[in-house]
């Protein structure tokens, strides 16, 4: 799973690099913009093309239908079952396309949220580094040790919570630039990038895991961490990214998925793609 993470990683970042100096919004749309394109292409290929345009056209034609013969209820209900069988053979006709684009899109939209989705600290923020344990390991006995590069500083000692198997520490960021952290562990070294300050839109992984596959999918900043060691997951609490127009706050999801629909429609004739 790492490969795969790494290649779309290298995938995204590439189209994103450029746009690092600008408005997150730059990158929103361009990402927004490749992606329509590449779905609309995979789409063509995937769907049958003639099949989706006999149930659209039996949808439309069966719609005249009822506002012709309105005040014939026999053809006003026929056509209604019509449109209803229909519906269910254009919906038919887009399963294939729809269970070939959804893998990909599930891992871009991983990468993505490392771009969109949290902000790196800046100088002066505070926030939290928890280590979650496997259940079997005891915060308390385990001995954990956190080493911060000099842009950060740890502000409290430990807090170790052993009904939650987490040890916590807060840190302060001092000046900008990324780092490392490191968590000893006995003879166990475990390190976790750190993003502080940098430009508008900036890579910030959240948490280095290594939990299920899942995990694995939905947190691509990183490495897996490495086995033999009670740590399960380190995670710095970064803020979240927030994109804003016209005074409105929007989840960089939303924003995606409408972009991404708008550019999609936009294009579909210029791709000749039946939708």
């Amino acid at each position: 799973m790492h490969v795969v993470n790494v290649v779309f990683g290298g995938i995204v970042g590439a189209l994103l690099w450029p746009f690092r100096g600008l408005s997150p919004w730059v990158g929103m749309i361009a990402v927004s913009l490749a992606t329509a394109v590449l779905m609309l292409e995979v789409y063509k290929l995937t769907s049958n093309q003639a099949a989706i345009r006999r149930a659209k056209d039996r949808i439309k034609a069966h719609l005249l239908e009822m506002r012709l013969y309105k005040d014939n209820m026999r053809v006003t209900l026929a056509a209604q079952g019509a449109i209803v069988r229909a519906n269910l053979a254009y919906m038919a006709a887009n399963l294939k396309p729809l269970a070939v684009m959804i893998v990909p899109l599930v891992l871009i939209l991983a990468q993505l949220s490392v771009w969109f989705d949290r902000a790196p600290l800046r100088p002066g923020d505070e926030t939290l580094v928890k280590a979650r344990l496997v259940g079997s390991a005891d915060p308390v006995t385990a001995g954990l040790e956190l080493e911060v590069p000099p842009g950060l500083e740890i502000t409290a000692p430990p807090v170790r919570i052993p009904d939650l198997h987490e040890v916590v520490w807060r840190i302060k960021a001092k000046a900008a630039g990324d780092g490392t952290i490191v968590l000893r562990s006995g003879g166990t070294v475990l390190e976790k990038s750190v993003a502080i300050g940098g430009r508008p839109l900036s890579r910030v992984s959240a948490l280095a895991s290594r939990g299920s596959f899942l995990k694995r999918v939905l947190y691509p900043g990183e490495p897996p961490l490495p086995p033999g060691s009670p740590v399960r997951s380190v995670e710095i609490l970064y803020p979240g990214r927030i994109l804003s127009v016209f005074g409105l706050s929007i989840h960089w999801l939303v924003a995606y998925l409408v972009l991404s629909i708008v550019f999609g429609f936009a294009f579909k004739g210029l791709f000749k793609v039946e939708i």
